[in-house]
């Protein structure tokens, strides 16, 4: 049973969702060290499959950070379990973080993870949902995606169409495959 909850964040309206055993919540810099310890635990194990030790052991130190303004900004969520832990995080933007101008109406999903110990369990399906609402209640019509190659699958299952495979530049000699979907809401 999903219920959703009505709060003021930043000064606009935003929800709670909760299900019996998940609550999403707008995430704050109180939050990020959670954050990060949720995606350098989770990236190395959910990685693993689909990218060779050569691309891991330069990507995970850059990718594993949360950047503060997002986890901040509204819009970047967290799953909280029975327990208070976070399980899960990830939320949209109005800009396009590999580009310099956004197209208006046209949202970008950012740093969606899944705790590896917790995959499958509708986490990520329940943060995506969320994520798609609060875009919508926005004035978003599109979102775009930059996905790991391993997340293809659940991004495919959430709608999402595949435009591009691309080449993400980490850093000047660390570049990291992913590939670029996007989806109508």
């Amino acid at each position: 049973m999903r219920k959703v909850y009505w709060q003021t964040l930043l000064g606009m309206p935003r929800y709670i969702a909760m299900t019996d055993d998940l609550i999403i919540t707008a995430t704050s810099r109180a939050d990020l060290a959670e954050i990060d310890a949720l995606f350098a635990r989770s990236y190395p194990a959910l990685l693993a499959g689909a990218y060779p030790p050569s691309i891991l052991v330069t990507a995970i130190p850059l990718i594993a950070k949360a950047n503060p303004m997002l986890v901040s900004s509204g819009t970047y969520f967290g799953v909280r379990n029975t327990n208070g832990e976070i399980v899960g995080a990830g939320g949209w933007t109005g800009r396009d973080p590999s580009a310099v101008n956004g197209t208006p109406a046209t949202g970008h999903i950012r740093h969606v993870v899944t705790d590896h110990r917790a995959v499958r369990k509708g986490i990520g399906r329940s943060l995506m949902a969320h994520i798609l609402e609060d875009a919508r209640a926005a004035g978003i019509m599109r979102l775009e995606c930059l996905s790991t190659l391993m997340a293809v699958p659940f991004y495919a299952a959430c709608g999402f169409a595949e435009v591009a495979p691309v080449t993400v530049t980490l850093r000047p000699g660390i570049e990291f495959p992913a590939v670029r979907l996007q989806r109508e809401i």
